[in-house]
This record gives structure tokens, C-alpha cells and sequence, in this order.
């Protein structure tokens, strides 16, 4: 069958019965290595002229039905796993520069991602150029001959802000250069950025695509020259794999995707709403609200706007503090994409390795809130942010 075809749910449903046994869910192949029958056999799967196992850091079966399913979903040719998403970030950039390299990064991104970016690769004479990527015009003027990839995430980790992931694509293939998107907070579900031109997905596959808060996981997605390159130099000799036990886990959080996203964003459009008309938030920064200043680029981009949310409130920090110490249904926990709703301060936690210079220009202010809007019922939700905000004086 031709599972390309087939609507974005039920992608993610997609899962071949155990060629062994019929059993309807596949079995983990928890081991480290792989028997050989003989060593002519043994010779030729490291010499890649026969397909097979060798040894779960090199492949798994387990391991490979998430990548195949990820890739489906995405849109690409082929996709390699990480046994996390700082892994698949840092193993997919390694592969693609070289020392004497250059790379334009969005200004506002993962806390790890902005310091392996501007501290750990800069060891090894590559240089990164951070703009404000909600304009192209930025991102283009950065670019420049020894220029390799252009890092993004749409939207930003935390504030929400968005790229134009066509736009980059075109400009960055102008000038023959990789896009790698971050796309950890829409989920294929809700955005694909391959489908809007862009060379590589990342994903931090410990939030949506696990969406229980019991995994560890990454995934890069693109074109088969690409991650086979990948896959064959860093994943390989650095060895950031995922686990058998993780890829299963992952595999089976990946069934429930569609209910789980729509379930997600119905409630944040809720939560949202609710915020920007609470005499107390300050700005709420959600691209499924009209008022946010990049909605229309949402609804161009991405089939729907996530369950991420950012706000202000007026009374700044101490009113922030306030909030978080008193919600008592939504955890007060970093990470996100659970189905426990999650609230974070991301200048002091997530976000803290930027300085404060860093995130005055990453748009990343000190009482800035980030809310993970879970699968809970919104009555629940709102009461619970009802009764933490009446603390606030």
C-alpha cells in the first residue's frame, strides 16, 4: 500500500504487523548485536553490499520503524534517530560544516540549541550569525559565501515568534544553502516545512511525537543523500542513538498523534482566548489569536497553531512567580508536548544559559510565562488559572 497517500491521522497510525508472528503490535528488539550466520555474511553487511543488523548503535529494527514512520509523516525520503533532540540537532549540524563555515541562526531558539551554536561548534572555527528571522530581509543580508546552513524554529521557542518557511527556503536555495527547521512545537500534524521547501526537520522527539512525558528521543528527516550522510559520519562515531525500549515507546505514542494535537490545540485556542481577555496578562503571544502580529503567516504555513503558548503578565515577574507557585492541575515542570499541561519561567529555567543581553534581542522577556497546554478538559484548565491568578494582588 502506499501510505504517502493516506491523511495525516492515519499516518501516524501506520504499523506493519511482526513478520514473524503477526502480532499486531511489533516487538522491541532489545539487543546489542546481531548474530551472523557466517563471516562471508558478517563481511559483506560492513561492507553495505548485503542489507542487515550489525549492531543496534549502527541500526535496529525497532529503531528503524520509528525513522521509517517519521520520514512518512514528514514528508521526506528518510529520517535517522537520536537518543535526543539536542543529539539529532547537534550530529545533523555537525555533518554539514566544516571548520572555516559559516551559519545564520534565528536569534531565538532552544537554550541548548543557542549555546552549542555560539559556544561548543564555535571550537571548531565555525562561525554563527544570529538575526531576527521573522524578516527575510535579515536572513538574506547574513548570508555569506562560506555560509552552509541557515538554523530556524517556527515557531520560537518560547515567544512564539515565526519564520516564513517558504521564503527562507527560497532565499537560502538562492544561494545554495541547507534550511533545517526545528519543528518540535507544531508536530508533521500541524506544519511540515519539506513540503515548504526546506532541506531538513528536526524534532525533539521527547515531546509530541512521545507525548507522554516517559521518553527520551530525535529524529532528523530529509532527503536520503543528506541523512544518510548523517547517519554514516556523526550518528555513527559520535553515537547519540536511540534506545530499542525508546523507539517502541515512541512508536506507540505516534498511534495517538492526531487525537492527541487536536485535542491539544482545541484547548489552547481556549486558554488563549481566555488569557488575552484577562484584565491581569499583559500580551498573550499565541499564532491561533488574530491579534498575533504573524497569524496570517500561520494560517499560510501550517495547518493549524500548536498548543505552545507565551504571555505577560502587568504585574511583570513577581505576578509570573505568583502564577506559577500556585497552579495546582498544571504542573509547574520544564519540557512540553505532554498530556499533562506544563508551565515554565524561561528566563530562569529554560532559557537561563542566555544572558540578559541575549534575551533582550531574542524577544525573551524576564517575566515572560511559557504554558504547554495539555489534553485535560478546558473547564478544568480555566479553573485552575482562575484560582492562581486570583493570588496575584
Amino acid at each position: 500500500m502506499d501510505y504517502s497517500k493516506l491523511k495525516k491521522g492515519t499516518k501516524a497510525l501506520v504499523s506493519e504487523p511482526c513478520p514473524l508472528t503477526g502480532s499486531h503490535i511489533r516487538p522491541i528488539y532489545q539487543t546489542s548485536t546481531f548474530v551472523f550466520e557466517n563471516v562471508e555474511q558478517g563481511a559483506k553487511r560492513f561492507s553495505g553490499t548485503e542489507d542487515g543488523y550489525i549492531y543496534t548503535r549502527l541500526g535496529n529494527p525497532t529503531v528503524r520503524d520509528f525513522e521509517k514512520k517519521m520520514a512518512l509523516l514528514e514528508g521526506g525520503s528518510e529520517a535517522v534517530a537520536f537518543g535526543s533532540g539536542m543529539g539529532a540537532i547537534s550530529a545533523t549540524i555537525m555533518a554539514l560544516v566544516n571548520a572555516g563555515d559559516h551559519i545564520v541562526a534565528a536569534r531565538t531558539l532552544y537554550s541548548c540549541t543557542h549555546v552549542f551554536l555560539s559556544q561548543l561548534i564555535k571550537r571548531f572555527n565555525i562561525e554563527t550569525t544570529y538575526v531576527d528571522a521573522t524578516e527575510i530581509e535579515n536572513i538574506e543580508r547574513a548570508i555569506k559565501p562560506n555560509t552552509r546552513i541557515i538554523y530556524v524554529e517556527s515557531p520560537a521557542n518560547p515567544n512564539m515568534s515565526l519564520v516564513d518557511l517558504s521564503e527562507t527556503a527560497k532565499v537560502a536555495h538562492k544561494y545554495e544553502v541547507m534550511v533545517i527547521v526545528d519543528n518540535t512545537f507544531m508536530t508533521p500534524y500541524w506544519q511540515r516545512p519539506i513540503e515548504l521547501g526546506c532541506d531538513l526537520v528536526v524534532h525533539s522527539a521527547t515531546k509530541y511525537i512521545g507525548g507522554h512525558g516517559l521518553v527520551i528521543g530525535g529524529v532528523t528527516i530529509g532527503s536520503k543523500e543528506v541523512i544518510d550522510k548523517i547517519r554514516e559520519t556523526t550518528q555513527r562515531d559520535i553515537g547519540a542513538v536511540m534506545s530499542p525500549f525508546d523507539a517502541w515507546l515512541l512508536n506507540i505514542g505516534l498511534k495517538t498523534l492526531g487525537v492527541r494535537m487536536e485535542k491539544h490545540e482545541s484547548n489552547a485556542r481556549l486558554v488563549a482566548q481566555w488569557l488575552e481577555e484577562n484584565p491581569k496578562v499583559e500580551t498573550v503571544y499565541y499564532p491561533g489569536l488574530p491579534s498575533h502580529p504573524q497569524h496570517n503567516l500561520a494560517k499560510k504555513q501550517a495547518e493549524g497553531f500548536g498548543a505552545m503558548i507565551a504571555f505577560e503578565l502587568k504585574g511583570g515577574l513577581p505576578a509570573g512567580i505568583t502564577l506559577m507557585n500556585n497552579v495546582k492541575l498544571i504542573h509547574l515542570a520544564v519540557s512540553l508536548g505532554n498530556v499533562d499541561s506544563l508551565i515554565q519561567h524561561p528566563a530562569s529555567m529554560t532559557h537561563s544559559a542566555y544572558s540578559r543581553e541575549e534575551l533582550w534581542e531574542a524577544g525573551i522577556s524576564e517575566g515572560l510565562v511559557r504554558l504547554s497546554v495539555g489534553i485535560e478538559e478546558p473547564e478544568d484548565l480555566l479553573a485552575d488559572l482562575e484560582q492562581a491568578f486570583q493570588q496575584i494582588k
